[in-house]
């Protein structure tokens, strides 16, 4: 009974006992079988390992199994994850400004001018004017600080007017800024002319790792050292592989070498240290320079040498700068048309032999052919002149006067039409014009503005016949090609100061100026301050105690005050009853530092993250100011009459317009506002009217040196609104306002259709 009993608990797992011995012996069996199966080659596994003690892993074999020397059995370990522990915090990767940089593309010409002191504002502004607008870094170097630098000029003061401790100073200033920037660096003195473009133009065709010492050889004093040294006078190219290797040895040169002359003191140093001697001709190129005597004059000098020279020296004073920098422009020019003459010949050439003949040339050559419009409404408009009246005004009337640069333009492209007859026709023929006939010109944005004249002109032979005779001729006036002005970097980190005037009519749209300001600058942590200015007549400073026409404004300004920790919104009262723009800015200005960014803005603005990015893009200290024309809606009773009012409005042309009549939303600098206020200075005390017939747009346009950039801002969106207009302002001010509110009423279309449906009313 009781083996039974046993043997009932049993039967339950006697299944489970007979599967783990049966897979404990599959087991051994695929060890064993395993383990045969790599015996054929197991000799050759152990006699690799044995040969290469020092590497197992890297000639173990699959499928193998490495034999330890003591046979112990390998057994599994697990190895639980430990995260690295990194020593302070984690650093950001530091990315650079331009790709170009990170890429390690360095550009390939540094200019450095050796000046004084006594010469920066002649010589080197003479020099700074001949080269600068040619060559993309030019810095000029000097010993003792003047306090009248010259504006414009990047100059780098040593405080020793030494020559040689001035030498040693910029080529250590040049290590320390500019070796990982540029591949050349061309060293002349404020004496010295230089030929920029072909010094650029020498440069790409320079290896940039060679050892290269490039200039006008001249022998040591006493010709005890062997090889030579540039002379300083004609200038000399040192390559960035050069210097790079002569920054270590620099200082020992300082102590070492005595001298008084820098150019000879930098040639010891260079031969002492990388044993690179200067030479004048490198793999063909050579560093072509002529020496000017005291009463040389330029227009005898007709030598191969001088034309083609690359630095002269010595320049005697500014004028003969100007004069050498004046021939070498109508070289260059002479030859430049020379080569489009070869050029334009050439093509005519080939295109006699094409498949179409002579018609598969463009005409005028190397300029791009006229604009094929895909669509009917990409035709380019014909306009019809002439000499005295225009059929496409401005103002929308069929026929109005040709005066002003219109009138000058037509009488040009004649005076040009007939110059080239005559030199077509002469000897032959002699041609003089007896009036334009007919008129037409178009503007072809991929050519230029075309023209077609039929002219009557009177025809004269050799022998005095005459007769008249109408000829049709084409022109074209090409545009020019596109030219990068430099410009010089600014971030977009700077805060921006808002600065919103209100007048008792703003009251009722200032609610969703400031919603839309809390949206998107509060809430998006913009960078970016708000300033409002209070406008008050005399009658209403009077009774401000008792009746605050802007308390509701204040009371929402104090309202985001407590819902943003850490905001403010400082405000100023004025009491005046002729407000005028730069009246008010005197006083704000007076409130914040010379460098803060100011965006004067208007209770219409809509203040948002794209524009106040261009904002910062667009005005640049001692540089420019930035003025943008916003979108203005037309009025929705006409735009959308009889019809349903869409919610959002797109930048389209039946929705509205860019409103060229507003000044009064501008990006600009503090600094810049008050250098040229103090220019106006002078004429106010003349007249003291002067700021009431001005706006800020005038007054930088009139008085200051900088770029002031006016264009379109698709970014600053605003509903249609009538502008109140003040006829105390100046009339130029007061008729812009006034042209404002008309413009933005509707389009033509939409307004002729109003008037036609008030019509037939009418009517019946």
């Amino acid at each position: 009974m009781r083996f039974a009993k046993i043997v009932g608990y049993l039967k339950p797992i006697g299944p489970i006992v007979v599967g783990i011995s049966l897979g404990f012996t599959l087991s051994l069996l695929s060890v064993s079988w395993v383990d045969d199966i790599c015996d054929p080659w197991k000799g050759n596994y152990i006699e690799e390992i044995s040969s290469k003690e020092g590497d197992l892993k890297a000639t173990r074999k699959p499928n193998s199994f490495l034999l330890e020397d003591d046979d112990e059995d390998v057994q599994p370990r697990i190895i639980s994850y430990k995260p690295i522990q990194q020593e302070g915090k984690a650093q950001r990767p530091f990315r650079s400004k331009y790709a170009s940089t990170e890429l390690g593309i360095r550009e390939n010409l540094f200019v450095g001018i050796l000046t004084s002191k006594n010469t920066i504002n002649t010589m080197g502004v003479s020099v700074n004017r001949t080269i600068s607008q040619h060559l993309s870094m030019v810095v000029f170097f000097t010993g003792m600080n003047n306090h009248k630098a010259p504006h414009g000029m990047q100059v780098v003061t040593h405080g020793d007017e030494r020559p040689v401790w001035n030498m040693y100073q910029t080529i250590k200033y040049i290590l320390e800024h500019y070796i990982d920037e540029f591949n050349w660096f061309y060293l002349a003195q404020d004496d010295t002319y230089t030929q920029a473009d072909r010094i650029k133009a020498i440069v790409p065709h320079l290896s940039m790792n060679r050892k290269l010492y490039m200039g006008s050889p001249e022998e040591f004093i006493g010709g005890e050292m062997q090889g030579r040294y540039c002379y300083g006078g004609f200038g000399y190219l040192i390559s960035r592989q050069l210097l790079l290797q002569l920054k270590d040895s620099l200082e020992s040169c300082r102590n070492g070498i005595l001298t008084n002359r820098p150019d000879e003191w930098l040639g010891r140093c260079i031969i002492d240290h990388t044993g690179t001697s200067c030479v004048d001709e490198h793999e063909g190129l050579l560093y072509d320079r002529f020496e000017m005597g005291k009463n040389s004059d330029l227009s005898k000098e007709l030598s191969d040498q001088f034309k083609t020279t690359l630095t002269v020296h010595p320049v005697s004073d500014p004028e003969q700068m100007y004069r050498l920098h004046k021939y070498f422009t109508e070289i260059e020019l002479q030859t430049s048309y020379q080569e489009i003459e070869k050029l334009q010949a050439e093509i005519k050439n080939f295109s006699a032999i094409a498949f179409e003949g002579n018609r598969s040339g463009m005409w005028p050559i190397g300029v791009n052919p006229p604009f094929q419009p895909k669509t009917r409404f990409e035709v380019l408009k014909w306009e019809y002149f002439t000499e005295d009246t225009i059929y496409s005004c401005l103002d929308g009337s069929p026929k109005c006067e040709l005066q002003g640069i219109d009138k000058l333009d037509v009488a040009d492209v004649i005076d040009i039409a007939m110059g080239e007859l005559n030199k077509k026709y002469k000897p032959v023929l002699h041609l003089k014009k007896q009036k334009l006939v007919n008129g037409y010109r178009r503007f072809d944005p991929t050519r230029g503005m075309e023209y077609m004249l039929d002219l009557q002109m009177e025809v004269v032979t050799q022998r005095g016949r005459s007769r008249s005779i109408t000829k049709r001729v084409q022109l074209v006036r090409p545009l020019s090609n596109l030219e990068i002005i430099p410009m010089p970097y600014v971030t977009e980190a700077t805060k921006v100061h808002i600065i919103l005037p209100l007048a008792k009519d703003d009251t009722s749209r200032v609610k969703s100026f400031l919603e839309e300001y809390a949206s998107n600058a509060l809430q998006k942590k913009e960078n970016a301050g708000l300033t409002v200015l209070f406008i008050y007549d005399l009658v209403q400073a009077q009774h401000v105690h008792q009746n605050d026409i802007f308390a509701d404004v204040k009371a929402q300004i104090t309202r985001y005050e407590r819902s943003f920790p850490g905001l403010k919104v400082p405000w100023i009262s004025v009491k005046t009853d002729n407000p005028f723009q730069i009246k008010f800015m005197d006083i704000i200005s007076k409130k914040h530092p010379v460098d803060t960014l100011f965006f004067t803005a208007t209770v219409n603005t809509v203040v948002n993250t794209e524009f106040l990015n261009r904002c910062r893009m667009n005005s640049i200290s001692n540089w420019q100011v930035f003025f943008p024309i916003h979108f203005q809606d037309f009025n929705p009773d006409i735009a959308y009459h009889r019809q349903e009012r869409p919610e959002t409005i797109d930048l389209v042309r039946d929705a509205g317009h860019f409103d060229r009549n507003d000044f009064a939303e501008a990006c600009f600098y503090n600094s810049d506002y008050m250098a040229t206020r103090n220019l106006m200075t002078p004429d106010l005390q003349e007249n003291e009217d002067l700021l009431e017939t001005l706006d800020i747009y005038e007054m930088f346009v009139k008085y200051s040196g900088l770029h002031v950039f006016r264009a379109i801002e698709p970014a600053l969106h605003q509903k249609h609104v009538h502008q109140t207009c003040n006829p105390h302002l100046s009339e130029d001010i007061y008729h812009r306002c006034i042209q404002g509110n008309l413009e933005g009423l509707g389009s033509r279309s939409q307004l002729a259709m109003v008037l036609f449906e008030q019509e037939q009313g009418n009517s019946t």
